[in-house]
């Protein structure tokens, strides 16, 4: 279980990408304490996440390059033990510093339990695919906004079917169903190896850049549209000034894509996805530590 391929396989690495997510649920949070922030980041990044990484390694087997991984090592039963150690290790973290948020710990057995079936080939939603788009961004975006707010308040479950709660993690989904086609892009021959035929494969190399430009344009007008309703304009201004490297990026790849289709690779896409989480995270710990001054003054809660 302690091989380094072992380890590597967990992808902690790969856990950069969806701390966004992490950072907009604090952004919408009042009942903060310094411990539980950090307690509830570990057991996200360092455990869960992780564990579904090596969980989906374990059953995809794959030769070629995975996200976050350029030349994954071949798989063993290690792997899935590894897998099943991480996730108790963070559901036992969650039970002991967050004992009596039985809310929380259900969120997480959920978000668990979803990410496996995604997988596991007595289920494997990997192989639908627009279910898998569906979920995949429903439970990463979404249903971790609601499970981090929901751990660091201690609030009911139906606190998450107010307004402000309930918008913002539809529209973490709505990033992340735009983003969701492009991790694919290049595993076009890997999925269908298996019979995953992905959305991406469906829509082809550029139908993929065409979706998920849709996708982003609409999720970018739903935020700026969300912070006029419920914040103040400026930070629309500041999230469009945020999302302009991502642009760049997107624009300059789609043109040497339409010359050249094998640059839709791992090596881009992996840029893309720094690109992203670095400018959208940056921006949503901007909006956190800024909006946590105004929460009450605004009246949202």
């Amino acid at each position: 279980m302690f091989k380094k391929a072992t380890w590597l396989h967990l992808r902690l690495p790969f856990s950069y990408f969806l701390l966004p997510i992490f950072l907009l649920a604090l952004s919408i949070s009042h009942n903060l304490s310094e411990e539980a922030i950090l307690w509830l980041f570990i057991i996200l990044h360092i455990f869960i996440y992780p564990a579904s990484n090596a969980f989906n390694s374990y059953f995809d087997k794959d030769e070629g390059s995975i996200g976050g991984l350029k030349n994954p090592p071949k798989v063993d039963r290690n792997v899935l033990y590894m897998a099943n150690l991480f996730d108790t290790l963070g559901l036992a973290l969650t039970l002991w510093y967050f004992w009596g948020n039985w809310v929380l710990a259900a969120m997480l057995v959920v978000y668990i339990g979803v990410s496996r079936a995604y997988s596991h080939p007595m289920i494997r939603l990997k192989k639908f695919a627009f279910l898998s788009w569906f979920i995949a961004g429903f439970f990463q975006g979404a249903w971790v906004v609601w499970t981090v707010y929901i751990g660091l308040n201690d609030f009911a479950f139906s606190s998450l079917f107010k307004a402000p709660v309930l918008i913002p993690g539809l529209l973490a989904s709505a990033i992340l169903w735009g983003s969701y086609p492009m991790t694919q892009v290049y595993q076009h021959r890997e999925d269908s190896k298996r019979g995953d035929y992905t959305l991406s494969i469906r829509l082809g190399i550029l139908g993929t850049f065409h979706f998920t430009a849709i996708c982003f344009a609409v999720a970018t007008l739903a935020f700026c549209l969300y912070f006029q309703a419920y914040w103040q304009l400026f930070y629309a201004w500041h999230f469009l000034l945020a999302m302009l490297p991502v642009l760049l990026f997107f624009g300059w790849w789609y043109l040497k894509v339409l010359k050249d289709s094998s640059m839709a690779n791992f090596t881009n896409t992996m840029r893309l996805n720094f690109i992203s989480a670095t400018c959208l995270g940056g921006f949503f710990l901007y909006f956190f530590l800024h909006s946590s001054h105004v929460l009450n003054v605004v009246g949202l809660y």
